[in-house]
């Protein structure tokens, strides 16, 4: 599993939002922007990822995720 891969993964299951994805192995951060995290909760947030990638978590393939959801207008304002 690498970076690329996990991008793929995201950008395949909610195509609308922009990811930034570091790490390697079995460890990945991740920034996603989207409208799609307008007014949720932080857990509803984190499903949205997760869902992207429950597979890969399950088998063991990826083992650590971090993630930072943002709208665009939040983006916007991020150093």
């Amino acid at each position: 599993m690498d970076a690329a891969t996990v991008k793929a993964l995201l950008q395949a299951h909610l195509p609308e939002c922009e990811f930034h994805v570091q790490g390697e192995g079995a460890n990945y951060d991740i920034v996603a922007v989207g409208e799609v995290f307008e007014g949720l909760r932080p857990v509803k947030k984190q499903q949205l990822i997760y869902a992207a990638l429950n597979e890969e978590i399950a088998s063991g393939a990826i083992h650590a995720v971090n993630m930072r959801t943002y709208t665009p207008e939040q983006w916007k304002s991020v150093d």
